[in-house]
């Protein structure tokens, strides 16, 4: 994908071919932060969603169809039958996935690392990118800068945020308080 949305890449030229930009100009993927972060966005979002809907799909499967026997002898039309049946078990057994998806997304290291570095830089001063998330700043505080004790703290303070988030989260939802209800 880095080589793909380079200046000269394969996204670039397909544009200046459609006619979508002039033809000595290309869209600046790694040098304007918007659009470095609107790439690292939908690459994202290209990885996660087969995964995402893969999962769905398997919990769809898995609703009983006497639930909606039973909804459509009592009378229930699809809007009635989504909201007090799908919907429903959806959130009850998505729950805990989402919780987790956040999480991996908190500390999406890949994309964000192998696309753009966590580039580009607006302030010099600065040790994190426009891309950068925590742990992209994190390694790039560790190994980069050596700042270890400035590393250390971030790492700890995501995981407590992290998990007291996830924990809050999760005792609160219906999968919690009703473990069997499914």
């Amino acid at each position: 994908m880095r080589t793909m949305l380079q200046p000269n890449g394969a996204v670039n030229v397909l544009l200046r071919n459609l006619g979508l930009i002039a033809r000595d100009a290309s869209l600046p993927f790694f040098t304007d932060p918007t659009w470095a972060r609107v790439a690292v966005i939908v690459i994202n979002i290209w990885v996660g969603v087969p995964y995402t809907l893969m999962q769905l799909t398997g919990i769809l499967q898995n609703i009983p169809g006497d639930l909606y026997e039973a909804a459509k002898v009592d009378g229930a039309g699809p809007v009635r039958t989504f909201f007090s049946i799908t919907l429903p078990y959806m959130l009850y057994v998505t729950t805990p996935y989402l919780i987790a998806t956040f999480t991996g997304n908190v500390n999406n290291f890949n994309v964000i690392y192998l696309l753009s570095g966590g580039d580009p830089i607006t302030n010099l001063s600065s040790t994190a990118g426009s891309t950068d998330l925590l742990v992209t700043w994190l390694y790039k505080l560790t190994i980069d800068k050596q700042y270890y004790n400035v590393g250390a703290v971030v790492g700890i303070l995501t995981f407590i945020i992290l998990s007291v988030g996830a924990l809050f989260t999760y005792r609160r939802s219906k999968s919690y308080k009703e473990e069997g209800g499914f």
